[in-house]
C-alpha cells in the first residue's frame, strides 16, 4: 500500500512509541497468585522493544531472570484503528507450543492504559487486568492482576518497574 492509500492515522496509534528501545526492569511477582500469599519473589530483566507497521504494532523480547533459571517471552501487541484499541499476546518460551491465550484489550486514556481479557487460572475462570502507569521518556510501570469475582475485587500479582537501558 502506497503513504498515499494509507488508512487516515489514529491517535491512539503512538500509544505505545515509549515502549520502543532496550529496557532494564526490576520484577516483583507474588509467589502464589490467588491463594491469599503476601510473599514476593524480586529477580531482573530486560526487553528490547520494536514498533512495526508504522506504529500500529509492536513486539518486544524479554529476559526474565528468575531465581529458578533464566526464560524469555515475547509481547505482541497489534492496534485496530476501527475501535480505538490494542490487542496484547504473550509468548512463553517455556511453553513455545502455546496455548496462545486470548489477547489483553483495552487502551490509554489520561496517560494510563488499562487492559482486561477473560482467562482460567487452575481451572476456574478469572477476569485479568493489565495497568500500565508513570511512563516518562526514561521509566514506565507495568502491573498485572488477577480477578476471581468478575472484577469486583483485585489481587496485583506482579509488578515491572522499567528504567531505559539505551
Amino acid at each position: 500500500m502506497s503513504a498515499a492509500a494509507a488508512p487516515a492515522e489514529h491517535p491512539g496509534i503512538h500509544d505505545f512509541d515509549f515502549l520502543a528501545g532496550e529496557w532494564r526492569i526490576r520484577h516483583r511477582r507474588l509467589k502464589e497468585r490467588l491463594a491469599g500469599s503476601t510473599e514476593w519473589i524480586e529477580f531482573s530483566g530486560t526487553q528490547k522493544a520494536q514498533l512495526l507497521m508504522g506504529g500500529q504494532a509492536n513486539v518486544d523480547d524479554n529476559v526474565l531472570e528468575l531465581p529458578g533459571g533464566a526464560y524469555r517471552a515475547l509481547s505482541i501487541r497489534s492496534f485496530d484503528p476501527k475501535t480505538g484499541l490494542w490487542s496484547i499476546w504473550w509468548l512463553d518460551s517455556r511453553f513455545p507450543q502455546g496455548p496462545l491465550e486470548p489477547p489483553m484489550r483495552g487502551r490509554f486514556e489520561n496517560g494510563v492504559g488499562l487492559f482486561y481479557a477473560d482467562e482460567t487460572f487452575n481451572g476456574k475462570p478469572i477476569r485479568v487486568r493489565f495497568i500500565w502507569s508513570n511512563i516518562t521518556k526514561t521509566s514506565a510501570r507495568w502491573e498485572q492482576a488477577f480477578s476471581p469475582d468478575a472484577g469486583a475485587t483485585w489481587e496485583t500479582n506482579w509488578i515491572m518497574e522499567f528504567t531505559r537501558a539505551s
